[in-house]
């Protein structure tokens, strides 16, 4: 995507002088430099000839693969360091070589203060100062006696425990002691409902919860009485000793104080009961977002085995790199990206997206935000946070006087050209984007991206802006968030990577939604992955694990993913469909569009409808086949005349019909995400014949989004 050029001639000329002039004084050392010789002594070449390397192959020879790593062709890699099996053993390691490093950060709040808004509004703003850091050795020290703690409070090996609780240096430690203690990790949500969290507190039976002050307050207090098994509440903050109103039975602990308590039981700490790989690490739930939460069962080996994977693809990675935690831990992204940075003995600053930049709704103006006080060289993001930024600098630019615009404008697409022929642009870097880089500390060398798609708009504004790769990924909780990962010196868009070294990927058919591997130009099918990393199953699922997990002839496991994705040329997946009608939006909701169609159909203006959303947008939208008589009916009160066809192509019925399907959803509690917030009307009805349902009537998704395809591009306005 290149920015509109409306330039003046001169300037224009000006520049292009500047670009040649560089151009041929730093051809030669840059195209040497691109030539540099890898550890094993042969040569990587340029950029644009690694991106051009074939990543996979399929192991058979077939269009279905499986497809695995070239380097992994013979075995699939299942460990970073030889003996490191358990997440025990990997925190160990790291302490043992990095144990004076920093290892876990956290910023002390200054101050903080209420501030009134011209609406009337309060909102609350912090002053922050440095990052105090725990030292890997501590941090091993304060999770040994937490976990000591645990045990002496009457926690058991192999008895699940749980963490409801944001983003911070405590979530690690807390787990870490419950690895070291064989204590399986019950994560949930901390933006879950009060009947998904009992759900879950209930269905994995714990006694002992580990949260903070403020969720406990607001999340916990009121569903306590319908955990009857809960007797054990640990509070990370410093906190009050004495909890008066909570119900009896129930012990309330603060985080330290146990801490205290499992340093005068050292001898439980000798006689602790080191966890097997195949022993469960952690129960991650999902969202629950569609139903009822599942709890993902995940061993030590499957996230040994998904890090190991990861770490592979970013380059370089060492003690050298800076990670910023603020995406929730309770979802497999953050928690892998920050076991990766643990086990290469990386210092991880924790923030919140409240207080990530200067500009963040929490930070007081003036006042320094996390990524400009930690500057991190490494980020995880998902891609609602990125099209925030996108858009906000893009603002900026308009706002620009002419020569700055002007000068944007040409370097960004200067930029774009060389970054697609392999080539770096340092002067642009330093002149033009060092002030919009500077916006995630100045110093990021990888941006990871997972959770939902990245339109290429935002991923190709991140590469040129930050100068800083996007390693756009694919997994799932399911598959410990491994599957794929882009290499970061490929800077195609719409595609997801190649394999991971821990796992390999098939395609099967799927022969009513019309995609075989077979297909042409590139194999196509529902998307398979198998590896030490797969998952051990739902939790109390048996049924479901039949339907999504199966063991092949060989003993290894697999997931069916229910995504369809097509492999390419070079080995790298591109996802293409989703074989369920379940849609995670750009912001992570999960929306059903089958649920959501079922309750709109109950609607008299309502003859079908079907719901529609991109993964890489934050809203549904509707495909619409209104009710004649009660259409007729309805613009009648209104005074709008016209055939049918032009009232179905009217924008002011299309307006009357959305607000009688919103006032319909949110009478049946659809959730305001789940709302379509602009439809498209058909004149015409949806038969066998149309080619848009089936013979029994069902919705034939594929066929609909072509035929309304300019509708969609249209309802979503582009990017």
């Amino acid at each position: 995507m290149k920015l509109k050029e409306d330039l003046n001639p001169m300037l224009l000329l000006l520049f292009h002088l500047m670009v040649w002039i560089y151009t041929i004084i730093t051809f030669l050392p840059s195209y040497l430099l691109s030539w540099v010789s890898g550890p094993d002594g042969s040569f990587y070449g340029s950029e644009e000839e690694r991106a051009k390397r074939v990543k996979a192959r399929s192991v058979l020879g077939r269009p279905e693969g499986p497809y695995r790593a070239v380097s992994a062709m013979k075995k699939l890699v299942t460990s970073l360091h030889p003996g490191v099996d358990t997440l025990d053993k990997m925190f160990e390691y790291a302490a043992m070589r990095f144990p004076d490093r920093d290892c876990l950060g956290t910023r002390e709040v200054i101050s903080t203060e209420d501030e009134r808004q011209g609406n009337g509004k309060v909102f609350k703003k912090v002053v922050l100062g440095e990052y105090r850091w725990l030292s890997y050795k501590d941090a091993l020290t304060a999770a040994t006696q937490l976990g000591s703690g645990l045990a002496a409070l009457g926690q058991r090996p192999k008895t699940n425990i749980a963490i409801f609780c944001e983003t911070r240096a405590e979530w690690i430690i807390a787990a870490q002691a419950c690895f070291t203690y064989n204590f399986p990790l019950v994560t949930i949500y901390s933006t879950l409902g009060g009947p998904a969290i009992a759900h879950g507190l209930n269905e994995t039976q714990v006694t002992h919860i580990i949260t903070s002050k403020e969720l406990l307050e607001s999340r916990l207090k009121v569903i306590l009485t319908e955990v009857p098994r809960l007797q054990h509440i640990i509070i990370v903050d410093n906190t009050p000793t004495t909890w008066p109103g909570y119900p009896c039975g129930i012990s309330i602990h603060n985080m330290a104080a146990v801490q205290k308590l499992g340093a005068r039981h050292e001898k439980a700490a000798r006689e602790r009961k080191a966890p097997l790989p195949s022993d469960i690490a952690v129960i991650m739930y999902t969202s629950g977002s569609t139903g009822i939460p599942k709890g993902v069962m995940i061993s030590h080996s499957n996230i040994i085995a998904g890090i190991t994977g990861m770490a592979e693809r970013i380059p370089n990675l060492c003690e050298e790199d800076t990670y910023i935690g603020y995406l929730p831990l309770a979802h497999v992204l953050e928690l892998s990206a920050e076991l990766v940075c643990v086990s290469h003995g990386c210092r991880i600053g924790y923030s919140s997206p409240q207080t990530l930049a200067d500009q963040s709704t929490k930070i007081k103006k003036g006042s320094k935000g996390d990524t400009s006080m930690l500057q991190p060289t490494l980020m995880a993001a998902v891609p609602e946070i990125m099209d925030r930024i996108y858009k906000n600098v893009m603002t900026k630019v308009e706002e620009m006087n002419c020569v700055q615009r002007t000068l944007f404008i040409l370097a960004y697409n200067y930029k774009l050209e060389q970054l697609t022929k392999g080539y770096s642009t340092p002067l642009c870097d330093k002149l033009v984007f060092r002030k919009v880089r500077s916006l995630l500390g100045g110093r990021t060398r990888v941006l990871l991206s997972g959770g939902a798609p990245l339109s290429a708009a935002t991923q190709r504004f991140m590469n040129v802006c930050f100068c800083c790769p996007v390693g756009q990924g694919y997994g799932l909780t399911e598959t410990c968030g491994a599957g794929t990962i882009s290499e970061l010196w490929d800077y195609s868009t719409g595609r997801v990577g190649g394999p991971l070294v821990c796992c390999e990927i098939k395609l099967q058919d799927w022969v009513e939604g019309g995609y075989r591997s077979t297909d042409k130009p590139h194999p196509r099918g529902e998307i398979l992955i198998g590896g030490p990393n797969v998952t051990m199953g739902y939790y109390k699922k048996e049924a479901k694990n039949q339907d999504d997990f199966f063991v092949d002839e060989n003993g290894q496991r697999w997931f069916c993913t229910g995504d369809i994705g097509e492999f390419q040329e070079d080995g790298c997946l591109k996802i293409i469909d989703r074989k369920k009608d379940l849609v995670k939006l750009q912001a992570g909701e999960y929306v059903s569009l089958g649920k959501v169609e079922a309750t709109l159909k109950n609607c008299s203006l309502i003859d079908n409808i079907c719901a529609y959303a991109n993964s890489d947008e934050t809203y549904v939208i509707g495909f619409v086949v209104p009710n004649q008589k009660q259409l007729l009916a309805l613009v009648d009160q209104y005074g709008i005349r016209g055939s049918w066809e032009e009232l179905c192509n009217s924008k002011a019925v299309e307006e009357l019909v959305l607000k009688v399907i919103t006032e319909a959803a949110l009478a049946a509690q659809l959730e305001r995400f789940e709302i379509p917030r602009k439809i498209r009307l058909s004149p015409e009805p949806w038969t066998p014949e149309t080619g848009l349902v089936t013979d029994a009537f069902k919705l034939k998704r594929k066929e609909l989004k072509t035929h309304y395809q300019d509708d969609i591009e249209r309802m979503y306005g582009g990017k």
